[in-house]
């Protein structure tokens, strides 16, 4: 069994493209493989399972910055709990924090979804109107500051 991987054979195991694998040695997340004569790069089993773990946590929703420092502290070993936590506490913090928003988007949702069916209902009746939802919506955009615009926030 080869130790060594070309570069498709690396993706195929680590369930990555080609195309991440050289996007993670530009950001150096992934250490620039050696080449063969023939300019093939070969990658060994420990990239292959660092290629995994980066698609592990960057599925978690940790950026590329995180994902570097999560490698570096994965490297250290002893004493990384500590910083770990921190990091999974930002974390967290940072999905509770998108939840709220996500559950505001979804009432403000249904509630336009119910006007649009009361609206329905009432054109069925024959009582034909332009939608209020759409009328709504351009009137919050135009009341919103213009990025730009005098005495508009920046």
């Amino acid at each position: 069994m080869a130790t060594e991987f070309q570069i498709g054979e690396a993706a195929r195991r680590a369930t990555v493209t080609v195309d991440a694998i050289r996007f993670y040695e530009r950001r150096r997340l992934l250490p620039k493989a050696p080449r063969t004569p023939g300019r093939y790069r070969l990658y060994t089993i420990a990239d292959v399972a660092r290629l995994r773990f980066i698609r592990r946590v960057q599925a978690l929703g940790f950026s590329l910055a995180e994902i570097q420092q999560l490698i570096e502290l994965r490297e250290r070993r002893n004493g990384a709990c500590a910083p770990v936590r921190d990091l999974l506490r930002a974390k967290l913090a940072d999905v509770r924090a998108r939840l709220v928003h996500l559950h505001a988007l979804e009432n403000e949702l249904r509630r336009d979804l119910r006007r649009c069916q009361q609206q329905l209902r009432q054109a069925r009746a024959g009582r034909v109107v332009p939608c209020r939802v759409l009328a709504d919506m351009d009137r919050q955009r135009r009341s919103e500051p213009q990025e730009g615009a005098r005495g508009g926030r920046k």
